[in-house]
């Protein structure tokens, strides 16, 4: 049987919310046995917590956001990955903002320090979820997610967008441990076209070429394009030239399905403990798989009644 593990000393990551652009620092720390993934508010007077888990969703809208009562973890998607790929069980983050820092966009970042830090085995055995029936779950907008039985994690997603750049999409994941090498540097994207909205419903306040894949595919005229720029406050681009507006390259032609397995592996880890499972699924986002993450705790609670 394996044992639990937690992280050999803490580490610590600062940059801005995605969201709320201001300056966040998280500093991930070792925590006993059977603790889980806690949320730490230092900020807030008695640095009240938040267990990660799925029942605590609140938002679902532009990222997974925990909460207990009116204090919020934003953005945590990235960092649940990272830390349910390296098969941690059990971490504190110390965090003093309302939402994790988005730092370039993936859960490479995480995945590096975790690496840099080192895990250590602790004395209680790692406890995994089995599942001895199909779940099936359908969003309201074409979403699908079947969650199977297996003697191990692996996922198959596809991803769908009304989109001449993106229009579908695949990336696998045999095997958890290849996350690191396969998944973990996919960056997050956004079409140009959802940018001011976003902007105008108070999100994406922290987003640059830096953070994001950004997909720009019907030509702007040029002032509108550099009013937007200015408001991202990014250098003006040549309306002209349609493609992605990101500085780095993409590093895969599939890097936004690669990031979208990411957010399904973060939000699933959520669920509290490693899942043995193949999980298939079309268009996956935030709200479906908190949905999924629910029922696979609702059934696992139906097995222990």
């Amino acid at each position: 049987m394996s044992k639990q593990i937690t992280l050999s000393k803490p580490f610590t990551l600062a940059g801005k919310g995605l969201h709320t652009g201001i300056k966040i620092t998280a500093t991930f720390c070792p925590a006993p046995e059977n603790h889980g993934y806690i949320l730490r508010r230092t900020d807030v007077d008695g640095q009240p917590c938040i267990l990660c888990s799925a029942e605590n969703v609140v938002e679902t809208t532009r990222g997974t956001v925990v909460a207990r009562g009116d204090m919020k973890v934003s953005t945590i998607e990235h960092a649940m990955a990272a830390l349910y790929a390296s098969g941690i069980d059990n971490c504190i983050i110390d965090i003093d903002g309302p939402e994790m820092p988005i730092l370039d966009g993936s859960a490479l970042p995480f995945i590096q320090a975790i690496q840099q830090t080192g895990l250590v085995e602790q004395t209680a055995e790692k406890q995994y979820i089995t599942l001895d029936h199909e779940i099936v779950i359908d969003g309201s907008k074409g979403e699908h997610i079947v969650v199977s039985p297996a003697d191990h994690f692996s996922l198959d997603i596809t991803i769908a967008f009304e989109s001449k750049m993106l229009a579908n999409q695949q990336a696998t994941l045999e095997h958890i441990d290849d996350f690191p090498t396969d998944v973990a540097s996919a960056r997050t994207f956004v079409f140009v076209r959802d940018i001011q909205p976003l902007l105008e419903l108070g999100y994406i306040r922290g987003g640059d070429l830096d953070n994001a894949i950004v997909i720009y595919e019907n030509q702007l005229p040029q002032d509108k394009l550099d009013k937007l720029a200015d408001t991202m406050r990014v250098p003006r681009m040549d309306a002209t030239k349609l493609g992605y507006l990101n500085r780095k390259p993409l590093t895969w032609p599939n890097e936004m399905a690669r990031h979208k397995l990411l957010d399904l592996v973060g939000d699933l880890a959520l669920t509290g403990h490693q899942l043995r499972a193949h999980v298939t699924a079309f268009k996956p986002g935030h709200t479906i798989n908190n949905k999924v993450a629910r029922e696979i705790i609702n059934a696992i609670q139906n097995k222990t009644k």
